[in-house]
């Protein structure tokens, strides 16, 4: 693609949308409204999901969509706690809001949620000059034809 503003073209890799949707599906076992698994445990296991798949996808144009998968997230941990405590939203914001009106990160039973937005993006960069050679710039013996 070219980049904004200049003549430049450059590489972009993009995630496509199977991982994306594989994600989803792990996320939506784990949090099920009937589901009965520990928060600590549900929590421990959707943070190494979401981490495994931050640190394969960092290398990607994944911003926009690694804020878009930490929404999705949110929601659904938020909706499955609602839903296990008969809580009503305004319980909710009383319980992750700062008396700043700041919103907290969710943390049941000592864990937090890992934030897949705050995952630094470090694309890949060209460093054809700066990668050694395992071969000698200059022959040092005399090259023999047979």
């Amino acid at each position: 693609m070219r980049k904004r503003g200049t003549d430049k073209w450059h590489v972009y890799t993009f995630i496509a949308d199977k991982p994306v949707q594989a994600l989803k599906r792990k996320i939506k076992a784990l949090t099920q409204r009937l589901s009965h698994l520990d928060y600590k445990i549900a929590l421990i296991r959707i943070n190494r999901i979401l981490r495994g798949w931050a640190n394969y996808f960092k290398h990607a144009v994944a911003k926009h969509t690694m804020a878009r998968l930490h929404t999705f997230v949110w929601w659904r941990v938020i909706h499955w706690v609602m839903h296990r405590h008969r809580m009503k939203w305004k319980a909710v914001r009383r319980w992750l809001r700062t008396p700043q009106g700041r919103w907290k990160d969710i943390e049941l039973d000592g864990i937090t949620l890992f934030h897949l937005g705050k995952v630094p993006i470090t694309r890949y960069r060209y460093r054809g000059n700066s990668i050694p050679s395992p071969w000698p710039d200059t022959l040092t013996g005399p090259i023999s034809t047979a």
